[in-house]
Order: structure tokens, then C-alpha cells, then sequence
């Protein structure tokens, strides 16, 4: 099948009666998906991790209680001048189409290389509208209030290379051959609806290298992500999916930041004061008033001398939920775009926070760090983005539905 002609048969530009009967345009409304493609075990049937798949219809979208990948793409788009709500509606016909096959390790439409999606390893693909979305599709009373342009906070060097877009798509799996694969594919499906405005890779350990459920270090050192609400609990419901509007019940708002590290000055600073920055131990991310990663730091300890134990200007004690309302679901990938010309590195964070409302989660926390964190010292926000990532959906429908009809 061209190019054209599939793009003619999922937009509904050629629909015939099977499109009618699909009610979307589709050639068919999609089947129950197959089981997993067939993927060559190892040695004497060793386990093969990249036939795992994540399904992809359900309530809330895969790729956000979805357990962390080793890779991640985050695509920031535009809508193309001139064009509106009928437009994003067939492009998410296609996008929904499209991941809910590769998701499952087949080929999307018209994929000239499908052999390259034979191996979802736990594929996830997530859909996103920014906040000038709303008003290009005549939406704007359904937009989340708090899906806004963030507050300027203190210190931030924000590049408009890595900030703003009316669309994401964020793509994550544990195989990045299977990651440039399906970005390829998305990318394709929306060249004709969509502009690419950025996008921003990142990793994270390879699953298998450590017990699951081990925390990730950054490319500091540090563990990243020690405390987050636990998937499948009423503490992360109540912290990551929203309640309305009506449309977006069950979705949640990602704050995505780009946060440059510089490593060299880092690297020359002493290990201890490195964990009184953090307040937590390098070696074991233990706070520094425990034995174990995961015991609670006790922010109202003293040493003999009647100093703070975690200093006032510590990561973790101004990173700490103050309130349940400050909880969010946060999650980092590293980037490490090589050294330049001079050695220097070019690394650092993606910062992923899904919660239900920003304004009472990421903008309180954010404006703490910002004006106190003995880490600003080396660390700089240069990008800053916010989606809502609307509901999932079931087979025969497609993302955003309820925003668009």
C-alpha cells in the first residue's frame, strides 16, 4: 500500500462501506489484538524480554503507570496554520490506529519495514495536547486550568528549541531500535497535520541490570525518583488522574522539563558535600538520617551541635511533599548529547511529572527549589513543556475522542 492510498484509507478521504461501518473512517474497526509476534527465543528457550507488550486500550493511557523503560522520545508538534479540530481528529484516527498495532508488536499500516516492529518490548506510545491546542480546535472552555504556560521561577534559562508544542507524542520502550521505528512511523503519520517543533531523548538503565524496581541514578550520581506514589493505589490515583473536566476524567497533566547539568563543576566538588546538597548518601540514596533508600528522611533532626542533619537548602527536604496535594508521579530519563568541542559535557535530566492538577503539585514544589536548592548551584531548567494527556480508549475509538466530537 503507498504512502497516499493509506493515508487515504485511515483518514476517511477514500471511505467506502466498511469505513461507514467503522463510524471513524477506518477501512475496519480494529480487531482484538493477537498475541504477541513470534520473536526467535535465546539458547534452550531462554526468555526473551522484547516479546512483552503493554496493552493499549483501557482507561487511562499506557506510558504513565506503565513501570519505567530503559528509552523514552518525547516529540513536541504544532498544528500546521490554517488547520483545526477536524484535522487533529483524523490525525489521532491514524496515531490511535497505528500505536495500538505497533504496541503489539505489528506492523502499523503501510509499514515498508515491518520487521522492525516485531519486537514491541514493552512498547508504549502516550498522546498529549499543549495548551494553544485547545484554542486551534475551538476548545478552549474544555482546556484543565492548570494546563498552562508555567510561572516563571527563579533561575531558569528556558530555550524556546525545548519549550511550548500543541501536541506530544511520547514513545517509550526497553528496545531503541524498536523506539526509532515507531517515531519514525508516528512522525510520518503526522507530517501532513503537524510540524516537528522538538524532540528530546532519553534512557534509563536497560531492564535487566539491576533487580526490578531499582531506583535509577542520574548522570550525577544520584539515586532519581525515590519517592513516588505506588501504581495501583488510592494514594496515586488521587495524585495522577484527574477528575475533570468531564472529558479529561482519568487523564493527567505531564510537566516535562529539561534540566542541563553541569557535570565538570560537579565532579570537582567533595563527596561529602555532594550529600549534604542532596541530603541523601551517594552510595545507598539513604537519607542522611537513615540506613536504606526508602526510610523517611526525618527533616527535624539535629546533629550535637543543634544543626539540621538535612541542611535547610537540601534537594530532598525542599523536594518534599508538603501536602498531599504536592504528590505527583515523577520520573527522569538522562540525556547525554556527547561532549563538545572542548570536552565538556552536554547532559542532563528530563523531568517527567504526570499529576492531577500542576498549580497544587509541580508549580509549589518547583517555586521552593527554584528559590533555595543548593543543587541550582549546578543544574539549569532550559526547557519547560505542559500536556494534558488526555484518557485512554476502547478498541474502535480513538485518543481524545471526547475532546473533539
Amino acid at each position: 500500500m503507498s504512502t497516499a492510498s493509506r493515508r487515504q484509507v485511515l483518514t476517511g478521504a477514500a471511505a467506502g462501506a466498511a469505513g461507514v461501518a467503522a463510524g471513524y473512517g477506518l477501512a475496519a474497526a480494529p480487531g482484538p489484538a493477537p498475541s504477541p509476534a513470534p520473536v526467535p527465543p535465546g539458547a534452550a528457550g531462554e526468555r526473551v524480554d522484547g516479546a512483552d507488550t503493554v496493552p493499549f486500550h483501557g482507561p487511562h493511557q499506557a506510558g504513565i503507570a506503565t513501570p519505567a523503560p530503559a528509552h523514552a522520545a518525547f516529540l513536541g508538534l504544532d498544528l500546521r496554520p490554517g488547520l483545526g479540530r477536524d484535522d487533529v481528529r483524523r490525525l489521532l484516527r491514524v496515531v490511535t490506529d497505528d500505536a495500538a498495532r505497533l504496541t503489539q508488536g505489528r506492523p502499523a499500516l503501510g509499514d515498508t519495514e515491518p520487521e522492525l516492529a516485531a519486537v514491541p518490548a514493552r512498547l508504549t506510545v502516550t498522546v498529549g495536547f499543549g495548551p494553544g491546542l485547545f484554542d486551534r480546535i475551538g476548545r478552549a472552555d474544555r482546556r484543565p486550568a492548570s494546563v498552562a504556560v508555567l510561572p516563571t521561577f527563579p533561575g531558569e534559562h528556558l530555550q524556546e528549541r525545548w519549550s511550548g508544542g500543541d501536541l506530544l507524542l511520547q514513545v517509550c520502550t526497553d528496545d531503541p531500535v524498536t523506539l526509532a521505528h515507531t517515531v519514525r512511523m508516528l512522525a510520518k503519520d503526522s507530517r501532513d497535520v503537524a510540524t516537528v517543533r522538538w524532540v528530546q531523548r532519553g534512557f534509563r538503565p536497560a531492564r535487566g541490570s539491576g533487580p526490578a524496581g531499582t531506583t535509577m541514578r542520574n548522570l550525577m550520581g544520584q539515586v532519581d525518583g525515590t519517592v513516588n506514589p505506588v501504581p495501583g493505589t488510592g494514594a496515586f490515583d488521587a495524585a495522577v488522574w484527574a477528575r475533570g473536566p468531564a472529558w479529561f476524567a482519568g487523564g493527567t497533566v505531564l510537566v516535562l522539563r529539561r534540566i542541563r547539568m553541569d557535570l565538570e563543576t560537579w565532579d570537582a566538588f567533595d563527596r561529602e558535600g555532594k550529600e549534604l546538597v542532596v541530603g541523601r548518601r551517594l552510595d545507598t540514596g539513604a537519607p542522611l538520617t537513615g540506613r536504606a533508600e526508602h526510610d523517611v528522611p526525618d527533616l527535624k533532626a539535629v546533629d550535637a551541635h543543634g544543626f539540621p542533619v538535612i541542611d535547610d537548602l537540601a534537594h530532598v527536604r525542599l523536594a518534599h511533599a508538603a501536602v498531599p496535594a504536592e504528590l505527583m508521579l515523577r520520573r527522569g530519563y538522562n540525556y547525554d548529547e556527547g561532549p563538545a568541542a572542548d570536552g565538556t559535557a552536554d547532559a542532563g535530566l528530563l523531568f517527567a511529572a504526570y499529576q492531577a492538577d500542576a498549580s497544587t503539585a509541580f508549580v509549589p514544589v518547583q517555586r521552593r527549589l527554584a528559590a533555595r536548592d543548593g543543587l541550582n548551584r549546578w543544574v539549569a531548567h532550559v526547557g519547560s513543556t505542559v500536556f494534558a494527556l488526555p484518557p485512554g480508549c476502547a478498541p474502535g475509538d480513538h485518543l481524545g475522542q471526547a475532546l473533539l466530537d
